[in-house]
């Protein structure tokens, strides 16, 4: 599909432009999203019409061709040929039954539709199926990257400890406890990804709901990978720890995936 909007374009000789609006809104009708070529191609039938003879006008022309000869002193009589050329004679009769071009364009992408949209099911699930398990392992990353932010506050203690002892080394300056806690709940709180971890649950739960809803999701999918895009991001940025660093990378690498999938979701 790969279009955000319904896109047609419609392909044929001589289609005149009520049949052009006609295929296109039932098109329209039918499907929200996608790229499109109609094609027409209308063949008239073999005989539009049935010629038949009204009595009555051919005796009442040949009472009056006779009548015309006699006052004219003529011998000849009216041909059977000359009869039938006389207007009214031979007559057109239509079949007003007969579908006209607009009914049979439109019945025809009726059909066009209803394979389509099959079609568009079996496909459909199957995209389901492959979204609802790259949700299960998005699921699993941020339950991994959330298991590995607990541990972060200790690991920026031991870091900073590291770090002060360090630069305290050979020296007769004591590290005071109670200030360190203070640095360390600092840092703590600077990198906590908490709320970016509710807000990736939160978006994955929709998502999910989405699948199974069924019917026209494409767009608010879309827009929800948008989302968890924008929180993976501010994890990546907010977290010092290179396990969760590598798990962001993964969950993104697996983001971009659904990215394309959903470009293909009505």
């Amino acid at each position: 599909m790969n279009h955000r909007y319904v896109d047609v374009k419609l392909r044929g000789t001589n289609v005149e432009p009520e049949i052009e609006e006609v295929l296109v809104a039932a098109l329209r009708k039918r499907v929200e999203r996608g790229a499109f070529t109609i094609s027409v191609h209308l063949e008239a039938p073999l005989s539009g019409a049935l010629i038949r003879v009204d009595a009555q006008a051919a005796r009442q022309v040949k009472e009056e061709l006779e009548a015309l000869a006699i006052e004219l002193a003529l011998d000849d009589r009216p041909s059977l040929a000359l009869i039938c050329a006389q207007p009214g004679v031979l007559v057109a009769d239509t079949d007003t039954a007969a579908p006209t071009a607009r009914e049979c364009a439109l019945e025809a992408m009726d059909q066009a539709l209803d394979r389509l949209i099959e079609m568009r099911t079996v496909e459909g699930n199957a995209l389901a199926r492959d979204f609802e398990a790259r949700l299960d392992h998005l699921v699993a990353l941020v339950d991994d990257v959330e298991g590995r932010a607990g541990r972060v506050p200790n690991e920026v203690q031991r870091r900073l400890q590291e770090r002060v002892g360090r630069l305290l080394q050979g020296g007769k300056v004591e590290l005071d406890p109670a200030r360190l806690a203070q640095e360390v709940a600092i840092l703590a709180d600077r990198h906590d990804i908490t709320e970016e971890l509710v807000r990736l649950r939160s978006h994955l739960e929709q998502a999910r709901a989405m699948v199974l809803e069924g019917g026209p999701v494409g767009r608010r999918l879309g827009f929800l990978v948008q989302e968890l895009g924008r929180e993976l991001n501010t994890v990546a940025a907010k977290s010092q720890s290179s396990e969760i660093a590598n798990s962001v990378v993964e969950a993104k690498a697996e983001l971009e995936k659904l990215r394309e999938q959903v470009q293909n979701i009505e």
